[in-house]
């Protein structure tokens, strides 16, 4: 196959394939004596793969994939997948505790034989938390979760010993939310309106439709994913240096 074969596939350019084939994204074609690329079924399956990969764990996470692939460190690979797995649940728990939250907000004060679940139950982490424990609950920096503090999206309170911000059960699930509104690509003006939707219980119409929208891109992204893992799979079994 030539460059222009593998890119008419995928709409792509010719030195787009060069590009991923340069970046260790494909194997390393053999050269004609002329010095043009020879690509063969191998790469076309490796194409698909990459492709796979980065709609469904993004250009970077597919991108170290399937290098380490190339470099023979498959479990490096499986790992990076994990993890993108991993997240992927963690967004579907965050969403779930959301909606319940928003319940609770919107259906009054609950009865003795419907006590409303705290905060920390439902995202499974202790309060009050630290700057510090929040950051690394979310694999953020304390420096990202000032800057939301900063855009309205977090209100802590103050320790009044020690001046130290204490996240209680509410701020960790505006936190969560937060995180999971930023990875969609919210810019923080919107994070900070709709997390105060939540802290009034106002607009839940919108905040529905919003919820319902996200949980549609989740369930997208988990098949995405399913498909990443297939074509993956097919590319091994054809022999990518690495055992099944």
């Amino acid at each position: 196959m030539r460059p222009a074969d593998l890119a008419r596939e995928h709409g792509l350019s010719t030195q787009a394939v060069r590009n991923y084939e340069r970046d260790g994204f494909l194997p390393p074609a053999d050269r004609t004596p002329s010095g043009y690329r020879i690509y063969t079924e191998r790469h076309a399956a490796a194409l698909r793969a990459y492709l796979a990969l980065v709609s469904g764990y993004g250009h970077a996470t597919g991108g170290r994939i399937m290098t380490a692939v190339h470099a023979d460190r498959l479990d490096q690979a499986l790992t990076a997948i994990d993890r993108g797995h991993a997240q992927l649940l963690r967004d579907r728990e965050t969403l779930a505790a959301v909606r319940q939250a928003v319940d609770h907000l919107t259906a009054g004060p609950a009865t003795p034989a419907e006590p409303a679940e705290p905060a920390e139950r439902l995202l499974r982490v202790p309060g009050p938390l630290s700057i510090g424990d929040l950051a690394h609950h979310l694999g953020l920096t304390p420096a990202t979760l000032r800057t939301w503090e900063a855009a309205g999206i977090l209100t802590p309170p103050r320790d009044r010993a020690t001046g130290h911000r204490r996240y209680r059960p509410d701020d960790v699930r505006d936190a969560e939310l937060a995180h999971l509104l930023r990875r969609g690509g919210y810019p923080l003006t919107h994070i900070a309106t709709v997390v105060r939707q939540i802290r009034t219980a106002g607009g839940t119409d919108t905040l529905a439709e919003a919820l319902d929208a996200w949980h549609h891109r989740l369930t997208t992204r988990g098949r995405t994913m399913l498909t990443a893992a297939t074509r993956l799979d097919a590319y091994l079994a054809l022999g990518s240096g690495t055992p099944r």
